[in-house]
């Protein structure tokens, strides 16, 4: 359940709850729509753009049919069924008989790290504007859609920037400008663009649980001359742009204030519900996430997880030495793992690690894998206690 209440100002009613909403356009966070060309010349310079691209990223193309005769629905749909799935082989393909809803449009691309969208049809929150002497007047008619237009690509057949579109944009000078014949350059912009786009990388440190089995709270252990969810905290540091402390609501006075805290609101469901607690605070920012019962985690392990960080999967993970499955709670989480992870909970499903096991992840093997070691019960936690004193009296 979520425990977290949003309050209005007295006196002022509102009907929806004070949330952080991700920067999402019409299908995903970057998102293009090339407009001022004919379909072919459009679809021809997303194919390469694609071609390239995929390469890295997973990329998607949004646009509409062409065909001008009245097509009957395929298949079942065309006898009352609402949806139709087929297992092309080499590709899935899904029929809806109505109409995808804005909210189910951005949930069919979650998974899209780049999305390039037929502007002729379809408009989308970033746009490249074709020059085309032939689809002049048609461009014309489409102003009030480039509301934010990052890259110009004149035709061969043109010379200038069309006066109304000089008009229109007063920055249009201070705008990369290509032939759009020039591949290289364009494919360098959106590459340029893909890694600006970049989630910043927040840490989280797991220490709200009850730790019922070791009887006291593994975050107050004292490892390394502080308490471990504060040392912790601290070697996050260097590899996040913030670090938090996720901890139960009864928790956070109790957490020094130096440290910022990130409160369950998704309570009941331990890690799970912290991770998302997080992501309901920051969804368009990545989570390093590291739990506070691995006394021998080091910055070589740390560093290795992000060097190889992977942002077009929903998460980068090591592989678990005992088992071969992903550790998630040393695991960097990108923000699309945000619906995947809703929409598992809305499953019934609440645990981390069976997120991992069935999505597209990176999965690595540790360069160490005793880092990864936890700790749960006053057994393990003696046993970790010789290791570390061997070390210190190694070095």
């Amino acid at each position: 359940m979520i425990s977290k209440e949003h309050n209005p100002p007295a006196g002022r009613h509102e009907k929806h709850a004070g949330l952080a909403k991700p920067a999402l356009g019409n299908f995903g966070r970057n998102e293009w729509a090339i407009v001022g060309a004919p379909c072919t010349n459009i679809k021809l310079l997303a194919d390469a753009v694609i071609s390239t691209l995929s390469l890295t990223y997973k990329c998607a193309y949004t646009d509409t049919s062409h065909n001008d005769e009245v097509i009957l629905p395929p298949g079942r749909i065309a006898n009352g069924a609402v949806l139709e799935y087929t297992d092309q082989l080499n590709y899935q393909q899904f029929n809806y008989s109505s109409l995808l809803k804005p909210v189910k449009l951005k949930q069919q691309f979650a998974d899209a790290d780049l999305v390039l969208v037929n502007g002729n049809h379809h408009q989308a929150k970033a746009q490249v504007v074709i020059i085309y002497e032939s689809k002049k007047a048609s461009l014309q008619k489409r102003l009030e859609q480039l509301t934010n237009v990052e890259l110009i690509l004149l035709d061969e057949r043109v010379d200038d920037v069309f006066d109304f579109i000089k008009e229109a944009l007063p920055n249009w000078q201070t705008l990369p400008i290509y032939r759009l014949s020039d591949i290289e350059r364009i494919i360098s912009f959106f590459v340029s663009k893909m890694q600006q786009a970049k989630p910043v990388l927040n840490g989280l440190v797991l220490a709200g649980g009850k730790s019922v089995r070791m009887g006291h709270d593994k975050g107050l252990v004292n490892w390394h001359g502080k308490e471990q969810r504060y040392y912790v905290a601290d070697l996050l540091k260097s590899y996040c742009n913030e670090v938090f402390i996720s901890c139960r609501a009864e928790q956070q006075h109790e957490v020094d204030s130096t440290y910022k805290t990130i409160e369950d609101t998704f309570t009941g469901l331990g890690p799970f519900g912290a991770i998302l607690s997080a992501f309901r605070e920051n969804p368009d920012q990545a989570l390093l996430v590291v739990a506070c019962d691995l006394p021998l985690l080091d910055a070589a392990t740390l560093q290795y997880l992000v060097t190889n960080r992977n942002v077009s999967s929903i998460a980068t993970a090591y592989k678990a030495e005992f088992d071969g499955f992903p550790e998630p709670l040393i695991t960097i989480w990108e923000p699309k793992s945000y619906p995947v992870l809703l929409a598992f909970l809305a499953q019934g499903y609440s645990c981390p690690r069976k997120v991992l096991i069935n999505s597209e992840i990176t999965l690595l093997k540790s360069p160490d894998s005793n880092a990864l070691t936890n700790v749960n019960t006053p057994e393990e936690l003696e046993t970790i206690k010789r290791v570390l004193h061997q070390k210190i009296a190694a070095t």
